[in-house]
């Protein structure tokens, strides 16, 4: 049976999304962590992040998520915060060819408040 290229990358993308995907990169915003972490540094910081990649990891998408589950949007300390996977080819210098593909593909997940979108 051949699994639809659409549910291929939905599947690849929750991998990354769980950080399963070694080629796979997780990005935050400076903006994003700075106002979850209240403006803090060292361990305010790394507490934020922890809470913020648990809540990307369990996030359940909705039927107007779309069909790949490459976007998301929830509230986290009062914030809206969005996350987003974009393709990209193995060096990061193009978009990729086949986002099903990934022997080819290069996630890139990025999380941001709203405003930074």
């Amino acid at each position: 049976m051949t699994i639809p290229a659409t549910e291929r990358i939905a599947r690849l993308n929750d991998r990354c999304r769980q950080g399963l995907d070694a080629n796979g990169r997780i990005m935050v915003t400076r903006n994003c962590l700075a106002r979850l972490s209240g403006e803090g540094e060292g361990i305010a910081e790394i507490l934020a992040q922890a809470e913020l990649l648990a809540a990307v990891r369990r996030y359940s998408f909705k039927p107007g998520d779309g069909p790949e589950r490459d976007f998301g949007a929830f509230d986290l300390q009062g914030q809206r915060v969005l996350f987003k996977i974009d393709y990209y080819d193995m060096a990061l210098e193009f978009g990729s060819d086949d986002p099903a593909d990934a022997s080819i593909t290069r996630r890139v997940l990025t999380v941001m408040l709203a405003e930074d979108y």
